[in-house]
């Protein structure tokens, strides 16, 4: 886990520093600012193991964008986006359907990408985002409906651990990677989007005392942005 997690900061180190080191290229000084909103599904990566399907939650806030150079047929340049956003997880009892429990995870975050595109100044573009993203817990709030105590006296091996464990660490981190389609016009840019999300921190603790040995968001974003060109 730790060797892939390198090996993504790494390529995202990389990426990161594409528009602001390349040496050649056609100079561009684009500016946009707008707002962005869309559907996270989520699941956490818990060891031991829980069942989980995926939980719905809204990913909605401002972007912020800025285009350096084109380097050859490669559009560079860099976004930043501060978002609120809700993660969390929502646990599946195969042998036990009227059995719920949800937790859900309300978060500011946001996320530092170098944005990479191909394509037309004006007209249909295909891009790249890719880069760290930091979070921070706002609040959390858990829902619970059915016998949970009856199911968890039957089928004593179900992890409940989770249900009444604080949370721990409110400062998340990992990395955030996506693609999408823009289509730019003189009344602004629009943006379609999807990405995902790899947390490398744990929002329990994580020490060999402690229960969890890994408890990490991983999250799938489907979004749309409207942008508009403060500079060209």
């Amino acid at each position: 886990m730790k060797t892939i997690a390198r090996a993504i900061l790494f390529i995202t180190l990389c990426c990161a520093a594409l528009p602001l080191h390349a040496q050649v290229g056609e100079q561009r000084y684009n500016f946009a600012l707008g707002v962005n909103g869309g559907v996270n599904l989520n699941k956490v990566t818990f060891m031991p193991t829980v069942n989980q399907n995926n939980l719905m939650g809204m990913n909605a806030g401002i972007t912020a964008r800025y285009i350096s150079e084109k380097f050859f047929k490669m559009i560079c340049g860099a976004q930043i986006e501060v978002n609120f956003s809700q993660k969390g997880w929502d646990e599946y009892y195969e042998n036990y359907p009227d059995v719920h429990y949800t937790r859900t995870m309300n978060y500011v975050e946001i996320p530092f990408l170098a944005h990479l595109a191909f394509g037309k100044d004006r007209g249909m573009q295909f891009f790249l985002n890719l880069g760290p993203q930091i979070g921070f817990l706002i609040n959390d709030s858990h829902e619970q409906s059915g016998d949970m105590e009856g199911m968890v006296d039957a089928n004593p091996y179900i992890e409940v651990e989770q249900h009444d464990k604080a949370i721990d660490n409110k400062f998340d981190y990992g990395i955030a990677g996506g693609a999408g389609l823009e289509l730019r016009t003189k009344i602004g840019n629009f943006l379609v989007e999807g990405r995902y999300y790899f947390g490398l921190s744990d929002f329990y603790n994580s020490t060999k005392k402690d229960y969890f040995s890994r408890s990490a968001h991983g999250t799938i974003t489907a979004k749309v942005t409207y942008l508009f060109d403060l500079t060209r």
